[in-house]
């Protein structure tokens, strides 16, 4: 997965520009000479998301120094969401990083100084020098310096400093980065996971101890060690404090904006014993149990539209043109919900299949943009680990989440007044009561009650 690159140019005007600024008359032109203007450029950090406000530096695939082609991946980002290549579109020479690997940095704000030439690199490392001195690549000054700031007269620039030498590139680090992040080319995972190869075991020789796709093919062709009992990861660290990651504080963010938007709780049992059997016939064609869910909702979705719709700015219904089931999965240090496209219209064995691949794209950090930001409604699932029911909350932008149960052998009285027992789980909607009413989260639950009942036509 990739970005691009936001760059901006710096020129240093030429003496003839100066002295047209200053009303000096232009010289004449036999005597004008041709001359190369310096070209830096700043690197700023992109926005890969349409949540993202900061970003952190992974790793910087390119070293101080190298020379760059257009489309060359520079850095590697983690959004709010997932790890991210990100590319140059000039050619250059990286001549300074302002921000390291392992820091973060504002939507919008330098993180590296790009030259077109490499005798315009000590320039380029001149200006990072000047960046670091006055905090142009820290945050922003507080607005009562800001409004100070705005009152005085502008003072001119301070002179640059000297020159500096390239630095060296930094020493090779580890894959697992504090044991618990793994830092490698988006290609290199994939190849892992197709090969079977844990990357914790891998180490890396890209850049910064980045593992990149021969390392995958040379840890796969070595012989294999014996694997020790114990967990070779570190356990959680008892007694302090951790800071949240990027996608834990874009989770904790949204789970703040939820508070604001009105919400009530629904709940219904629903008997599971037509769906279980079913489910038994048919996954070991690969079909899914979450898939059989987002399929039941969807075809339950296409009668009551409304429980389908949002409002966005308070004002307004968004009825969604499409149903697209987002499903909430736990992965390392966050949550995250990959989307069922249009999952009304997709077979149970394609949608299956769509959703392994999700799965392994969501838990590899691979996820585009457009494959977890557009649901229309959400499922959250805890009865694959024996939860009997509890409630969600509420993802932004969305307008209902349903919480499933597990399904549970459940005593129950018959219409002919007999006892019996059959499988039964309970699911809790969470909607938003600007738009959606009780009586449509209702009728959409016993809609959604027949289709589990008769789940006959979920394999057409």
């Amino acid at each position: 997965m990739t970005g691009l690159l936001h760059l901006h140019s710096t020129l240093l005007p030429s003496a003839s520009a100066l002295r047209r600024r200053a009303g000096a008359p232009a010289p004449s032109s036999s005597r004008r000479r041709c001359r190369v203007e310096a070209k830096i450029r700043e690197i700023f950090m992109p926005a890969l998301s349409s949540t993202m406000t900061e970003g952190k530096i992974v790793s910087w695939t390119a070293a101080e120094g190298d020379r760059l082609a257009k489309g060359d991946p520079v850095v590697v980002v983690e959004s709010d969401k997932a790890d991210m290549d990100v590319e140059t579109f000039h050619d250059g020479f990286l001549a300074a990083v302002l921000v390291p690997a392992g820091e973060s940095a504002p939507v919008g704000s330098a993180i590296a100084l790009l030259a077109e030439s490499e005798e315009e690199i000590p320039a380029a490392q001149s200006q990072a020098a000047s960046f670091s001195s006055s905090g142009a690549a820290a945050s922003p000054p507080p607005p009562q310096e800001t409004a100070a700031q705005e009152a005085s007269p502008p003072t001119p620039p301070p002179p640059s400093p000297a020159p500096i030498a390239v630095s060296a590139p930094a020493p090779p680090s580890p894959a697992a980065q504090g044991g618990a992040r793994v830092v490698a080319s988006p290609y290199a995972k994939k190849l892992a996971q197709d090969l079977g190869v844990d990357l914790f075991s891998v180490t890396g020789s890209g850049p910064g101890g980045r593992i990149v796709a021969k390392d995958v093919e040379a840890a796969l062709a070595a012989p294999k060690k014996a694997v020790p009992v114990a967990a070779a990861r570190p356990d959680v660290p008892l007694g302090s404090t951790v800071p949240f990651t990027t996608m834990q504080g874009a989770v904790s963010k949204n789970m703040v904006e939820s508070l604001a938007v009105p919400t009530f709780r629904v709940g219904y049992t629903i008997t599971t014993d037509a769906l279980d059997q079913l489910y038994k016939k048919i996954k070991l064609k690969g079909v899914t149990m979450t898939a059989l869910l987002a399929k039941a909702t969807a075809m339950a979705l296409v009668q009551h539209p409304v429980v389908n719709s949002s409002c966005r700015d308070g004002k307004s219904f968004t009825y969604s043109s499409s149903i697209n089931i987002a499903v909430a999965v736990a992965i390392d240090g966050g949550l995250i919900t990959p989307v069922l496209q249009d999952a009304d219209k997709v077979d149970i064995y394609s949608l299956s299949r769509k959703w392994k691949e999700l799965v392994d794209k969501a838990r590899a950090k691979q996820l585009q943009p457009h494959e977890y930001n557009s649901g229309t409604f959400t499922l959250s699932n805890l009865g694959m680990f024996g939860v009997d029911r509890f409630d969600a909350i509420l993802p932004p932008g969305t307008g209902a989440i349903m919480a499933v149960g597990a399904s549970q052998p459940t005593v129950v009285g018959t219409k002919d007044g007999r006892i019996g027992i059959k499988n039964q789980m309970q699911v809790n909607v969470t909607a938003d009561h600007r738009v959606i009413y009780g009586a449509d989260l209702a009728a959409f639950l016993q809609t959604l009650s027949k289709i589990i009942e008769d789940p006959k036509d979920l394999t057409f």
